[in-house]
């Protein structure tokens, strides 16, 4: 899985999930440029020395934004509140890019993780 394959899942998209997710990725890229990119369980995924750091996916009716651990998750509860949060990813709406600051934690809290 490649770059290019997730280029084809987001161009897959219709709007505003496609530039929501365009957006996404600059934003992703920008904080942690080595990131290598992959599909995998039908999403955008994003790993650092073949480790997934996050992910993200369009939904029917949402986005969502994913790291493999709950415990990276758990420690940001109170950046999280007004989300729906699951053991391991938030949703938010589809129009919605995520903040910088907010993306930030959680890539340097998950490399913090696996490092």
């Amino acid at each position: 899985m490649s770059a290019a394959e997730v280029t084809d899942y987001i161009e897959a998209q219709g709007e505003p999930k496609r530039s929501t997710l365009i957006a996404m990725r600059e934003l992703i890229l920008e904080i942690k440029p080595e990131l290598d990119q992959a599909i995998m369980w039908k999403s955008a995924q994003f790993k650092f020395k073949n480790k997934v750091v996050v992910g993200m996916c369009a939904h029917k009716n949402h986005m969502s934004f994913s790291t493999p651990s709950a415990k990276v998750l758990a420690g940001l509860a109170s950046d999280l509140e007004g989300f729906v949060v699951s053991k391991n990813s938030f949703q938010f709406a589809s129009d919605q890019v995520l903040p910088e600051v907010l993306v930030k934690k959680i890539i340097e809290a998950r490399l913090e993780e696996i490092s």
